[in-house]
């Protein structure tokens, strides 16, 4: 593997922080995002509307399981860099750290 794909695909760890790099990534990311934020603005206004109930919720768990998908792909793209890379650098804390994100996200 070159240097490039050794570090984090997105990031660089700087004081805890995470520094976006990948452009790419970043727009996928945000233009998901935005999708999800439309579904969310529209989800208010069908509740204001006085719409369906199980219309409602239908639309409710669309952009739950978009929100979903951002986040398994964002676990992804961190498990197979970021987490690899401290591991590879000896740093077995990274495992607390991750596993505490995972059982915050199923909870």
């Amino acid at each position: 593997m070159d240097k490039i794909n050794d570090e984090c695909f997105a990031c660089v760890k700087s004081d805890r922080k995470r520094v976006w790099q990948d452009e790419q990534m970043v727009k996928q990311l945000a233009a998901r995002l935005n999708r999800i934020e439309g579904q969310v603005r529209g989800i208010k206004r069908m509740i204001e509307e006085n719409a369906y109930c199980d219309d409602v919720l239908n639309q409710i768990s669309s952009a739950q399981s978009a929100l979903s998908g951002v986040t398994k792909l964002l676990l992804e793209k961190h498990m197979k860099s970021c987490i690899k890379e401290q591991l590879l650098e000896g740093d077995e804390q990274v495992i607390d750290e991750v596993l505490k994100t995972i059982f915050k996200m199923i909870r």
